[in-house]
């Protein structure tokens, strides 16, 4: 709060240079200038004052102080300004305060708390010498004081002394206490734990396991008789069925992951064995469909030459003459 109030307080005296640098001659606009700057200089001052209230380093509230004091004597000095121009103590700022977005709170001034705080013994003097000039004017009447009588100042005096006394006692018991605590802890590090006091432990720990038990199993009873719970055999049921479900989730997920990852790693391979045997087959087939028709056309053409000869031989047999 104070770094940025300190930029806006930097921020403020650099505008008010480049403004009030040239003097203005039209009333209006002077006037609405020290009104403007009027109220952001009570803005700065609340956050200064609400900055230095809250540090507690010295140094801090040192500075935060000396910018404090000339922010206030700055406000005074345009008060004094704005008090010269109209000639009133008195001014009309609903205008400014409209266009600013403030409500007329914020032109109040407060009473920084360090004042007070300074102050507070001289503030108490003069408090107290005004209630005394008021009593002396009749102005205000003074409370009858009531005197105490011998019994009641007794009475006080012993209830006090009780009380003294009790809370003593509680402290010197108090010692006493952990004096024994100490040196009971101090025999046990020594000589070990008693077999009675081991018994107890063991006592203690085991009758709390079992009440815990039965009131659990009283419980469970309780909810199983309003409805609210299962039997444990229902139960039981359930939660097999759920784990079934479950495995069986899990086992369709470990089944989709498996061809998934079989699909990235080995899917290219196969795919490429695949095509090469698809290419295999159809030159394999290529190959026998050609060597069946070169067999053909040799077939056919062995029958062509097979039917010439016998034809010729035919011919031959049949014109030549029978030497017998």
């Amino acid at each position: 709060m104070w770094a940025d109030t300190q930029r806006e307080l930097d921020t403020m005296l650099q505008r008010e240079r480049e403004e009030f640098l040239q003097p203005q001659e039209d009333r209006e606009k002077a006037m609405k200038m020290l009104a403007t700057a009027y109220i952001q200089y009570l803005e700065i001052f609340r956050k200064l004052e609400e900055a230095h209230d809250h540090l507690i380093h010295q140094q801090k509230r040192a500075a935060v102080r000396q910018a404090l004091d000339g922010v206030m004597g700055r406000i005074l000095e345009i008060k004094k300004e704005m008090v010269a121009l109209e000639n009133s103590e008195c001014h009309s700022m609903d205008g400014i305060l409209m266009e600013l977005q403030r409500v007329p709170e914020d032109i109040e001034i407060p009473i920084p708390k360090y004042f007070i705080k300074e102050n507070l013994g001289i503030l108490q003097d003069r408090e107290k010498y005004l209630h005394e000039i008021l009593l002396n004017a009749g102005l205000l009447e003074q409370e009858p004081v009531t005197a105490m009588t011998l019994e009641e100042a007794i009475k006080v005096i012993q209830v006090a002394e009780r009380a003294r006394q009790g809370r003593a006692r509680a402290a010197f018991m108090k010692r006493i206490y952990l004096e024994e605590k100490r040196q009971s802890k101090k025999e046990e590090q020594q000589t070990g734990k008693s077999p009675d006091d081991a018994a107890t432990c063991i006592q203690k720990v085991w009758r709390g396991h079992s009440q815990r038990k039965k009131t659990e199993k009283l419980r469970e009873e309780e909810m199983i008789f309003l409805g609210m719970s299962l039997p444990p055999e229902l139960e039981a049921m359930s939660s097999l069925q759920k784990k079934n479900v479950l495995q069986g989730e899990a086992q369709e997920r470990e089944d989709y992951s498996f061809r998934h990852e079989l699909k990235i790693t080995e899917g290219p391979h196969i795919k490429e064995t695949l095509q090469d045997q698809i290419t295999q087959c159809f030159l394999e087939c290529r190959k026998f469909t050609a060597a069946k028709e070169v067999l053909r056309l040799t077939i056919l053409t062995l029958e062509t030459v097979v039917l010439r000869n016998m034809g010729w031989f035919y011919n031959f047999m049949r014109f030549t003459p029978s030497r017998g």
